[in-house]
């Protein structure tokens, strides 16, 4: 049988390890373990230098399967989706783990907002939460919108700046600063709401 190694990036220890039953001690029972399996070390040692999402999106792109859905997303990520009620209107974002569901953080509400608003500052905060924590779990936004303001680090609303949500705006501009001072290894990615259904922090008031 060829010898194969193993990358633990999150576990109760992590490194390149020569056999199975030391990789699994490391990483079975514990939450949000990445890890991944190489035919020899020097690739191992390649990637364990690498963050893990950026290498397993590198090494692994996504693939539509032949029935044209999307495989549903494997290991732990943080999810964010915003609520908002109007158009401006009031406004709350939150983030939630993919794995068991749980909230992460909770924010507003907020008046005279907008949905792009909750889904950008939703993405940064959980950015910056995680980085703060060492945290290199992808963010999952299902706005287009917001993903692309946050590549861009400027949130480009048209909404105007009012006495009643001079707050937001006030988040807006400390999020670009963070965006525009800070560096993360978190991927950012699009959820695939047609495959996979809601995205878990959806607020549910379709």
């Amino acid at each position: 049988m060829k010898k194969k190694f193993y990358v633990v990036w999150a576990g109760r220890e992590s490194g390149i390890f020569n056999d199975w039953a030391a990789c699994k001690a490391s990483v079975e029972g514990f939450a949000g373990a990445q890890y991944m399996a190489f035919d020899n070390l020097d690739a191992a040692k390649k990637a364990f230098s690498s963050n893990y999402w950026q290498y397993v999106q590198k090494k692994e792109p996504k693939k539509v399967s032949a029935s044209g859905s999307i495989p549903y997303p494997k290991g732990e990520a943080l999810t964010v989706d915003a609520a908002c009620s109007g158009n401006p209107g009031e406004m709350e974002y939150r983030g939630v783990w993919l794995s068991g569901k749980q909230e992460y953080f909770r924010m507003g509400p907020y008046p005279e907002g907008t949905v792009n608003i909750g889904e950008f500052l939703a993405i940064v905060h959980g950015l910056a939460l995680m980085q703060r924590e060492g945290l290199t779990w992808p963010v999952y936004s299902d706005s287009k919108t917001a993903m692309k303001w946050v590549k861009d680090r400027k949130a480009n609303t048209k909404l105007k700046l009012t006495d009643h949500n001079r707050i937001l705006f006030e988040y807006l501009e400390r999020a670009e600063e963070w965006l525009k001072t800070h560096t993360y290894a978190n991927v950012v990615m699009k959820w695939e709401t047609a495959h996979w259904g809601e995205i878990p922090a959806d607020y549910g008031r379709k």
